[in-house]
């Protein structure tokens, strides 16, 4: 490329077509800042020779407000995207198919930085108007409310998510038979909301269904079988049976290898294969062995993606759950300080990335027994959740849970009182002298919203090894 640019000049078209084609290479084997390099050359190239606003330059801004995307650099995305929104709602109308692919795409940017109210009525707006255009069932119309049930996956709103995953698997069996890989996907999407669900049976069965059929396919080891043999792996583990897990295991290990061998050690797929490889580790209290698998994908995400990245910061927080597990709670705040003021400063103050941070902080704490700032920051997390997912969602619960066990291991049996009515005479009555956890709390909590029919039935909390003890016999419950 760089011997034709000399030749020929950056603006030439043959230029411009080969730069554009080796930048979707890149793309593709997750080289984002390279395809992101060459789009930006391509881009001000179209600019300069076809001015800002025509389809052609227009379409490669969005092309590169994905690769920010990928990169993580969601305002940077977000300022593209807008921008060629604008100018296609202005030159083409708010109808045309350009539009709506790029209200898609914006909707995406706006998701990742936690506007969910936003990206929905985006997301919803598209789906109107191309059922209107196209009719309930036309590709473009499925693809809009399989994004939408993303959307959906993404806050734990499973249902509705289940609903519209179910709507689109069934509509591309119709148009597009049983095989066509888009169907397979809708499949792959509905057994991982069952999973979030717990219906094992029925996850394991769509998993099964979608591995084998890309396996005659595809091969062995084609990205898509693998990434179905990785599903699968998870739907074995969480179901806790140890047979079933160790094939987990088995399949988790044949995705990592097969990935290293094909794509290389750090590509962004193989990282997140050993990622999950980790967490079925991890939980089986392997903690060393998790340590090593997650130390070598934060550093290759560091190298591939940089410090501030979602993904690396992802990465970041998953050591420290291991650290935190061995007992090196210094090193473990450490991480999770990092991981809090990146997303802070990446994701804002009330992204669910960061009141996640915040309340694995506040645990941290609590294991140090500086009671006052785990407090705080466990307050803060708690009327934040409430305020913007309201009293019965998971993340509240698990919030509420959190402090309860904060207040109860100082001995506020009052405030933890008025936060779980009737818990802590619950737990001081109890015959059982298990460790109080943040899990036995839920169980104890969340009768309470599911008598009100609003909650799922959702235990966990990445420490919840923070115990304490029941109140002396003397102790008031009040």
């Amino acid at each position: 490329l760089t011997t034709i640019m000399s030749k020929l000049g950056e603006d030439r078209e043959e230029v411009l077509t080969s730069t554009l084609t080796l930048s979707a290479r890149y793309y593709q084997q997750g080289l984002w800042k390279e395809a992101g390099d060459l789009l930006a050359d391509a881009l001000a190239a179209r600019t300069r020779a076809l001015g800002e606003e025509h389809p052609d330059t227009l379409t490669i801004r969005n092309k590169l407000a994905c690769v920010y995307l990928q990169q993580g650099r969601w305002s940077d995305a977000e300022g593209l995207s807008a921008g060629v929104l604008e100018a296609r709602k202005r030159l083409l109308g708010e109808d045309h198919p350009d539009t709506l692919t790029n209200t898609m795409t914006y909707s995406t940017i706006r998701s990742k930085q936690g506007h969910w109210k936003e990206a929905e009525d985006l997301y919803i707006q598209v789906i109107e108007t191309r059922r209107r255009l196209l009719g309930e069932e036309h590709p473009d119309t499925l693809e809009s409310m399989d994004e939408l049930s993303c959307i959906y996956l993404e806050q734990g709103r499973l249902k509705q998510a289940e609903s519209l995953s179910i709507q689109v698997m069934e509509g591309r069996k119709r148009l597009l038979g049983e095989e066509h890989p888009d169907t397979l996907e809708s499949m792959a999407k509905l057994g991982s909301i069952y999973l979030k669900q717990g219906r094992w049976k029925e996850a394991e069965g769509l998993s099964i269904a979608v591995m084998e059929t890309r396996k005659r396919l595809l091969g062995e080891e084609h990205p898509d079988t693998l990434k179905s043999m990785d599903k699968l792996a998870a739907v074995y583990f969480n179901q806790g049976r140890w047979k079933e897990a160790e094939e987990g295991e088995s399949l988790s290990i044949q995705v990592t290898e097969a990935r290293k061998r094909i794509l290389g050690d750090e590509h962004p797929n193989t990282l997140t294969a050993i990622m999950n490889l980790c967490t079925i580790v991890s939980k089986q209290g392997r903690w060393k062995e998790a340590e090593v698998l997650a130390i070598q994908v934060l550093e290759g995400r560091r190298r591939l993606l940089g410090e501030q990245h979602p993904d690396t910061l992802t990465a970041m927080m998953t050591l420290s759950s291991i650290v935190a597990r061995e007992g090196n709670w210094k090193e473990a705040e450490g991480l999770v300080i990092k991981v809090l003021e990146g997303r802070r400063r990446l994701l804002g103050e009330e992204h669910p990335d960061t009141l996640e941070s915040m309340e694995k902080l506040a645990t941290i704490y609590s294991h140090q027994e500086r009671w006052k700032e785990a407090e705080d920051l466990s307050i803060q997390t708690l009327e934040v959740r409430r305020r913007l997912l309201g009293e019965e969602h998971p993340a509240t619960v698990e919030s509420t849970a959190t402090l309860f066990l904060i207040y109860f291991n100082q001995g506020k049996w009052n405030e933890a009182n008025e936060l779980a009515p009737g818990v802590v005479e619950k737990i001081k009555n109890a015959s059982s002298q298990q460790p109080l956890t943040v899990g036995r709390v839920l169980s104890l909590i969340q009768p309470q919203h599911q008598r009100r029919g609003r909650i799922r039935n959702q235990t966990g909390g990445s420490y919840t090894s923070l115990t304490a003890q029941s109140p002396p016999s003397g102790s008031s419950a009040e």
